[in-house]
């Protein structure tokens, strides 16, 4: 690529925010213009605006600091900086609804980490090593947009990527029910143990709207493009309950699966070791070598050890096993904030890039 595309960050204070804006500090397709935060921290410096509220456990970038942030009520001068922007806002979601869709009929492609619009029938909810032939939804949504490059694409619920993936290659095999358990770390909520301190060890079996995602966002991922929409997967039922665990980053889930066509533990393990990636294939910068990983030790995966394979973007998963009501049962674990989140919305950009979706304006 030659000239870097210039990108933005609306929501760039908080958690995953900050993860985008570390993940963008010498990215080779693109470079940071541009962030943009709630109104009460427009006019500020980016670390002004942060203040002692920076979370990731990384430095912030020296690019970064002395940023002037925009407000999101000044979203049009924001949009003339960037070819297109990231978008992590905390708001409600019929407002993330109408701003980002505003952003877009503005002709500025939005690459969502937010939950609004996952479920708009014409906009990609895609995990690139999965489901990169769901971009091409794009070209319906700018139709009903009436935009020439303008769009918005999402990146699932960051749960979803640590068992998907693992699930996905056994497809052929006909899934037909599947059980789980995620055990979710507190940086999904935005926090940290300083500011959450009621969650040093304990467990709380509650996460607002996360088990209706865990249940029904795969079943979008995995389904079938249809010109305009997606037809869902139809054929899979998944039941799902969602804990949130005293862990920083690291999302694990439990999973018990039966299919039509049992493969042996052999066959699921070669599957893993041998996923082939689009991403790979096209190069994308961010996109990991081995986007699964098997482990043989009982004692895996665990966050600690494991949530950094391939810089958080690979998938570990481990004790595959018979199970007595199941098929088998195992554990996976993914980086709820950088594959999960920042650096999945990271990958996506990049495969639109190579797509040829995303352009300079």
């Amino acid at each position: 690529m030659g000239k870097k595309l210039r990108v933005g960050v609306i929501g760039a204070t908080g958690y995953v925010g900050q993860r985008f804006v570390s993940l963008l500090e010498n990215h080779p397709w693109f470079e940071c213009v541009a962030l943009c935060a709630s109104p009460r921290s427009a006019g500020k410096t980016y670390e002004e605006a942060c203040g002692s509220r920076w979370k990731i456990d990384v430095a912030m970038p020296e690019y970064a600091k002395k940023m002037v942030v925009y407000g999101t009520d000044n979203i049009e001068e924001y949009c003339r900086q960037v070819d297109f922007t990231f978008c992590a806002v905390d708001m409600k979601k019929d407002e993330i609804r109408a701003l980002e869709e505003k952003i877009a009929r503005l002709e500025t492609p939005v690459v969502s980490n937010n939950s609004a619009n996952r479920w708009t029938s014409d906009v990609p909810m895609i995990i690139p090593e999965i489901n990169s032939d769901h971009a091409a939804l794009i070209d319906a949504q700018r139709k009903r947009l009436n935009t020439s490059r303008g769009f918005i694409a999402v990146k699932p619920n960051c749960s979803i990527q640590s068992y998907v993936p693992a699930l996905t290659p056994f497809r052929k095999n006909g899934i037909k029910a599947i059980s789980l358990c995620t055990y979710q770390a507190i940086s999904g909520a935005g926090k940290t143990f300083a500011d959450w301190p009621e969650m040093v060890g304990n467990v709380i079996p509650y996460i607002g709207g996360e088990e209706e995602k865990s249940e029904k966002e795969p079943l979008k991922v995995w389904g079938k493009f249809a010109g305009d929409h997606i037809e869902l997967a139809g054929d899979t039922v998944i039941s799902a309950q969602c804990y949130r665990v005293a862990v920083q980053e690291g999302h694990t889930a439990a999973v018990s699966v039966t299919f039509e066509n049992k493969p042996s533990i052999d066959e699921m393990i070669k599957a893993w070791s041998e996923f082939e990636s689009e991403a790979v294939k096209l190069n994308l910068p961010s996109a990991p070598k081995h986007f699964i990983q098997y482990i043989a030790e009982d004692n895996r995966p665990q966050p600690k050890l494991d949530a950094m394979f391939e810089n958080g973007m690979g998938v570990s998963v481990a004790r595959l096993r018979e199970d007595n009501l199941f098929d088998y049962k195992f554990a996976c674990l993914s980086h709820n904030t950088l594959r999960g989140a920042a650096g999945g919305g990271m990958l996506t950009a990049e495969l639109l890039t190579a797509k040829g979706y995303i352009t300079a304006k």
